[in-house]
C-alpha cells in the first residue's frame, strides 16, 4: 500500500473511526499521540532527583516573572542582552511573565539570569 493509497483511505473515515484507529496505534505500538504533561513539585514536597533527560538539556530559555523594583534597570539589561529597542524591550518587562531569550546555551542563560538578578528581577531558566 503507497503513501498515497494510505491518505485516501483516511480521508474517507469519519473523525470517531480517526479516534478509534489512533487508539488502535496507540496500543499497537505502545505509544501515545497526546503530548507529554511535565507537574510541577507540590510546594512542601521535597525535590525529586533530576531526571538524566534534564541533565542533558542544552538549550534553555530565559523567563523573566518579576521586573522587581528597578524597571529601568531592568529594561536596559534586556536591551543589553536582546539587542531589541527600547521599546521592544519595555514592552518584554511590562508583559512579565514572559521569555527574554529563548533556545540559548546554558552558560549564556546563567549569565542573562544573573545580569537580570543583579538589577532586581526574579528570572527562571527552563
Amino acid at each position: 500500500m503507497t503513501k498515497e493509497e494510505i491518505i485516501e483511505a483516511l480521508s474517507d473515515m469519519t473523525v470517531l473511526e480517526l479516534s478509534e484507529l489512533v487508539a488502535a496505534l496507540e496500543e499497537k505500538f505502545g505509544v501515545s499521540a497526546a503530548p507529554p504533561v511535565t507537574v510541577g513539585p507540590m510546594p512542601g514536597a521535597a525535590a525529586a532527583p533530576v531526571a538524566q533527560a534534564e541533565e542533558e538539556k542544552t538549550e534553555f530559555n530565559v523567563m523573566l516573572q518579576e521586573v522587581g523594583p528597578r524597571k529601568i534597570q531592568v529594561i536596559k539589561a534586556v536591551r543589553e542582552l536582546t539587542g531589541l529597542g527600547l521599546k521592544e524591550s519595555k514592552a518584554v518587562v511590562d508583559e512579565a511573565p514572559r521569555p527574554v531569550l529563548e533556545g540559548v546555551s546554558k552558560d549564556e542563560a546563567e549569565s542573562a539570569k544573573a545580569r537580570l538578578e543583579k538589577e532586581g528581577a526574579t528570572v527562571e531558566l527552563q
